[in-house]
């Protein structure tokens, strides 16, 4: 078999049995695409089973020059996925990049609003149209429930569970968890629900999503990153923010109003506490208050 057909097996293996998303699985690909443009432009012709740790140096040593270290990480730990993904399917024995090291990155820490800075965004949609009533909504969701974009588009209304309090969300991976849901975001959703989106014309498959545009269909990342970026330059904001913003100020402000860690990695979707341990690091005067409130041998 070729590099294409290994490549063909594995992106299967990464959507059906890891359950990755189709943007997921399309960056997986491209860190094999650009060692394989590596491999033709230097004339090395050599099967992904036989391809040793000398000819990956000397992709990752060209790749170091191109990229940062961050990127350059990212790389590394793509191709260590398919390697290991051809140890799983007993196609090698070994992976070649077993003894190359990622470069040390620093921790990127997350942007944050502040809580009158998400009003101000808030305040400043338009509701003389149907679109800011929905517009409204979205915003509210995605900082009352720490949504990511992906889980925003395709919330559905049987997803939405207000007598007990929550929404279902299905995060990475197809997995499902449930996410409690404020008052405030029950009410505005159902401004939407029942006073604008019954009044538009949908399209088939979209019966039950949630947030559509204006035509009746499935709202698009992109859509969703456009409207928060102009109202960003209505209200003169300076810091460079998206839809990801609102869900690190959902677990920022938790955590500064005394949130635990653990409750906060349940409501992200976190496999890992490790990944919502990043919000420690916002706020050092909290996590002094807290053992001057806490520790027993506090004074």
């Amino acid at each position: 078999m070729n590099w294409e057909t290994y490549i063909k097996e594995y992106q299967v293996y990464l959507k059906i049995e890891r359950g990755l998303s189709k943007n997921t699985v399309e960056n997986y690909s491209y860190d094999i695409e650009r060692l394989l443009l590596f491999l033709d432009s230097n004339k090395i012709s050599i099967s992904p089973l036989k391809i040793s740790e000398s000819e990956l140096q000397q992709f990752i040593y060209k790749v170091s020059s191109e990229v940062n270290a961050r990127s350059q990480a990212r790389i590394i730990s793509g191709l260590k996925s398919f390697f290991s993904f051809l140890i799983f399917e007993d196609y090698r024995d070994d992976n070649p990049l077993a003894l190359i090291e990622s470069p040390r990155t620093s921790r990127k820490l997350p942007d944050t609003l502040s809580v009158d800075e998400i009003d101000a965004l808030i305040a400043a949609i338009d509701l003389s149209s149907n679109e800011g009533e929905r517009n409204r909504a979205m915003l509210e969701t995605l900082y009352g429930c720490g949504l990511r974009v992906s889980e925003l588009v395709e919330l559905k209304i049987s997803d939405l569970f207000f007598e007990e309090g929550f929404i279902k969300v299905t995060g990475k991976g197809n997995k499902q968890r449930f996410v409690p849901v404020s008052e405030l975001s029950q009410k505005y959703i159902g401004f939407y629900k029942d006073g604008i989106r019954t009044h538009l014309k949908i399209k088939k498959g979209a019966e039950d999503t949630l947030f559509l545009n204006r035509r009746g269909g499935q709202l698009t990342r992109a859509m969703i990153f456009t409207i928060i970026k102009d109202l960003s330059v209505k209200i003169e904001l300076t810091k460079k923010i998206s839809p990801h913003t609102f869900r690190h100020s959902f677990a920022t402000h938790l955590l500064e109003n005394g949130a635990d860690l653990k409750s906060i990695q349940l409501m992200l979707g976190h496999e890992s506490i490790t990944t919502t341990e990043i919000y420690v690091h916002l706020d050092r005067k909290f996590l002094k208050e807290v053992v001057n409130n806490y520790h027993p041998r506090k004074s």
